[in-house]
């Protein structure tokens, strides 16, 4: 069970450097065959300084560095589920941007008799300069383990 207390809690920011290998993988990865993903030229013909970064792609980058942090809560990874993400974009990333990620876990709740814990956080995504980039919101279930609720069902005997 996590601890409700760590709502509000602000988890370390983090930098992100956006390559072009992995932005072009993932464009790939998704299915977005447009030029402007996948070639420099065409996306530098499309007024980019670069690749741009593809919608989700964000998502990505914050779910690496989000295990150490769930991981210190005592989350295992292996209990987790994405339930749910939204973004608002504020300007376009692009290959070659470093950008910071500000998380905040908003909230931990209990769902469906406590079987499940739902973690929402929110994270600011801005450049290097604090221009803002992006603000991400995502929500995971955090299956109980089931050691815990075989205790709870025998009131606690082996």
């Amino acid at each position: 069970m996590i601890d409700p207390s760590y709502a509000g809690t602000r988890h370390p920011r983090f930098d992100a450097e956006v390559e072009r290998g992995r932005l072009r993988s993932f464009a790939a990865a998704v299915g977005l065959d447009e030029a402007v993903f996948h070639d420099v030229d065409a996306a530098r013909a499309a007024g980019h300084p670069d690749l741009p970064v593809p919608p989700t792609f964000l998502f990505g980058l914050e779910l690496e560095h989000s295990q150490g942090t769930l991981a210190a809560m005592g989350v295992e990874m292996a209990r987790v589920l994405h339930i749910e993400q939204g973004f608002v974009y504020h300007s376009t990333a692009h290959a070659g941007d470093r950008l910071t990620f500000a998380p905040v876990l908003v909230s931990v709740r209990a769902h469906r008799g406590a079987r499940l814990q739902l973690l929402a956080t929110e994270t600011a995504v801005t450049r290097r300069d604090g221009t803002p980039v992006a603000d991400l919101r995502q929500v995971l279930a955090v299956r109980e383990d089931p050691a815990a609720r075989d205790a709870r069902s025998t009131g606690g005997a082996s």
